[in-house]
């Protein structure tokens, strides 16, 4: 394994964002460098990279229509080469995935109520959509109507997970193709507005972060079945904490110890450690030098945790104490403007 891990950073292009951005972590030098522009896109705020490195699909608008662009990365540089683009009608998706054999990409659209599944050409090419749309509600007023924020798959890839913001719900769908068939449908609290689900790497068991609610939700999973069954809330903020503050992303340690989860806000990314009963503890809080992170993610080593500030238009590198899960800064105010997404090249 080298010193040098590439990252990519996908972003909003509302100010002076040109699009899908790499870095370069050097984790001798611990430090971030190298930010620049790896493809020029309209509002790319997600992407996802297969699994062999060779693709990397983003969320992508173009005119009046949404849709997600493909790319090849053509040498260890990193370079983004555009294949090709599928876009409806409406907004673009707000999430993306694909699975291990780069054969389905699905997409959450948190405008347009609906899960769209692309299949992929054995050039990484996507073939146009199948769209299906949520309804429901829920009692928050931003729950006016569905807001899809995830779509992804079980660690097994049997089921594709769709987390709804508004309607407060978790619907897990079969994959036949390009065909998703509902399974079960988990409502949680009302009002809390899930947004991501992040699995537990040696266990079944799955953590979900609320944007409203500000809460990390345990669930139990039942791998057969496709269901999930509620175990835990635990708040994200401090009791005291009473200005807005909005869930982001949540990201485990790949020993399955640690679960972090982002607030925007409060700036800060909230660490628990995973008990025995897979319940997890409250450890502490790390502010994000910056404001409104939306993202973050432990790189290849997952020595260091590299955080998106979307607002202040930054990258904060810490590092990672893999025993205790604490964070302690490194680097902060790295330019990355707009920056939504942080995903590492697989290792």
């Amino acid at each position: 394994m080298g010193k040098q891990y590439i990252g990519y950073i996908g972003s909003y292009t509302k100010k002076e964002s040109q699009g899908v951005y790499r870095f370069t972590l050097d984790t001798e030098e611990k430090q971030i460098t190298n930010v620049e522009v790896a493809a020029n896109l309209d509002n790319p705020t997600y992407l996802t990279i297969s699994n062999n490195n060779q693709y990397v699909y983003a969320v992508s608008k173009e005119g009046e229509q949404g849709g997600i662009t493909a790319f090849t990365i053509s040498d260890e540089t990193g370079t983004l080469d555009r294949i090709n683009s599928q876009a409806t009608d409406g907004s673009a998706p707000c999430h993306v995935s694909v699975d291990s054999k780069n054969q389905l990409v699905v997409t959450a659209n948190y405008h347009t109520k609906q899960v769209e599944a692309f299949l992929t050409n054995e050039d990484g090419s996507l073939q146009p959509p199948k769209a299906i749309e949520h309804e429901g509600n829920g009692p928050h007023e931003r729950q006016e109507k569905p807001h899809l924020h995830f779509a992804g798959y079980t660690p097994d890839e049997q089921y594709v997970v769709v987390v709804d913001l508004g309607s407060d719900t978790i619907t897990t769908y079969r994959p036949d193709g390009d065909v998703l068939q509902e399974v079960s449908v988990l409502t949680v609290k009302p009002g809390s507005g899930p947004r991501h689900i992040a699995f537990h790497p040696k266990a079944s068991y799955a953590y979900v972060m609320t944007e409203l609610s500000n809460e990390v939700i345990v669930l139990k999973y039942y791998e057969k079945e496709g269901t999930f069954e509620e175990v835990q809330y635990i708040s994200t903020l401090p009791e005291d904490f009473n200005e807005n503050s909005q869930g982001s992303a949540i990201h485990l340690s790949s020993d399955g110890k640690f679960v972090y989860a982002g607030n925007r806000g409060h700036n800060s990314i909230a660490i628990y450690r995973i008990k025995e009963d897979y319940t997890v503890e409250f450890l502490e809080w790390t502010h994000t030098e910056g404001d409104w992170p939306r993202d973050f993610v432990l790189d290849p080593t997952e020595q260091f945790i590299v955080a998106a500030n979307q607002e202040s238009g930054t990258l904060v590198l810490f590092e990672r104490d893999q025993e205790k899960g604490t964070l302690t800064l490194l680097q902060k105010d790295v330019q990355a403007p707009e920056a939504v997404c942080v995903k590492f090249l697989n290792y």
